[in-house]
């Protein structure tokens, strides 16, 4: 796995994550809310499969 999710893109998807796990978890939003594993997890390891696919990537070039 080639590391694809750059700094405030990692920062977001972990934050926006936790939210919305929390939301489920107090049964605000729903089953729903459970999806923001994936954004949790893709920030967490630096990696998303969506970005791969289509060539992205938010990291900083390399010099």
């Amino acid at each position: 796995m080639k590391i694809n999710v750059g700094g405030i893109d990692r920062i977001l998807r972990i934050v926006a994550g936790l939210v919305l796990i929390a939301l489920a978890a107090t049964g605000i939003i729903g089953m729903w809310g459970w999806i923001g594993i994936a954004p949790l997890l893709t920030g967490i390891f630096r990696f998303c499969p969506a970005y791969s696919l289509l060539g992205m990537s938010t990291c900083p070039m390399k010099k």
